[in-house]
């Protein structure tokens, strides 16, 4: 099993850019840069919500909860000053320019949580994921697009990691990664977006933006990005969340050994009032499971 995952990593990363995109490897003399900052607009969302005890595992998976059952995802991370983290800011239409690799981006599931929750992928490559829990996931994958919907990339599960012990699942250990999962998958035309989501828990999520250049960054804790040697040119530039359906991009004029400011302000979706809202008492506790059990929040209380 091994050899055959490692044959098609091989395989997958082999490819030439070129073939695939029409990307070209180029030294570029006197590139510019483009830097700025993006901040939210408005009220930052609540997260949404999920009851711990609908879902597998909840003992475990509580290990990171708000006190009171429910497993908050925070997608929207955002400091005091409005400041976003990992949004994906990428220049579109580089044709041309740094070395583009093509790894395999690899997502982590630890805890019961999709690590990272923003990232980059590539059409026509794929994605490696690793269990690093002591309990069993479903990968399912998909394409996504406001105007054509959703469309299955691929299901597959992610076997219990037999490296960890089921006895005591409240027990601090240490997350020894599992076999690799790593599936090839092409993205439909006009569509970039990929989500994948554990099939169990709902509330492991994790999303992607697919590239064709290297010229890409996420944001840091400032909500600040910083692209450089950038071949000399007119592109869009484009800052992606996934909670943000519009496409919010800008014309940018890259010129040589320049550096351009912009900034990006993304519209907050606002306050979220929907089933994934936490609710006093809860519709379900322990007791629906026919035992009475505690759900301690001993990683992270959220």
């Amino acid at each position: 099993m091994k050899s055959l995952l490692a044959t098609g990593l091989c395989l997958i990363l082999s490819i030439p850019v070129s073939s695939v995109w029409g990307y070209e490897v180029k030294e570029i003399a006197g590139g510019g840069a483009v830097r700025g900052t993006v901040t939210l607009s408005g009220a930052v969302p609540d997260p949404k919500a999920y009851n711990l005890v609908i879902f597998p595992d909840p003992e475990y998976c509580g290990r990171i909860s708000n006190g009171n059952g429910w497993r908050l995802l925070r997608d929207f991370l955002v400091n005091e000053h409005g400041q976003v983290l990992n949004v994906v800011v990428l220049l579109e239409g580089v044709q041309e320019g740094k070395p583009f690799s093509l790894s395999v981006p690899r997502v982590e599931a630890r805890d019961c949580r999709f690590s990272p929750f923003t990232t980059v992928v590539r059409s026509g490559h794929g994605i490696e994921v690793v269990n690093m829990d002591p309990v069993m996931h479903d990968i399912q994958a998909y394409e996504t697009s406001t105007a054509m919907g959703t469309r299955v990339l691929f299901n597959s599960p992610l076997p219990f990691n037999q490296r960890h012990r089921r006895g005591d699942l409240h027990a601090m250990h240490d997350h020894r990664p599992g076999e690799s999962l790593v599936r090839q998958f092409q993205l439909s035309k006009k569509r970039r977006t990929f989500v994948m989501q554990c099939g169990f828990h709902a509330y492991m999520q994790s999303w992607a933006i697919a590239v064709d250049n290297p010229y890409y960054v996420l944001t840091d804790e400032n909500g600040r990005f910083s692209i450089k040697d950038v071949p000399p040119g007119m592109y869009d530039l484009r800052a992606w969340h996934p909670g943000i359906k519009q496409v919010i991009k800008k014309q940018v004029t890259i010129e040589p050994e320049v550096s351009l400011t912009v900034d990006f302000q993304l519209p907050s979706p606002g306050r979220r009032k929907t089933a994934l809202t936490v609710r006093t008492p809860p519709r379900f506790t322990p007791a629906a499971l026919g035992r009475e059990f505690t759900i301690e929040p001993l990683l992270e209380r959220q």
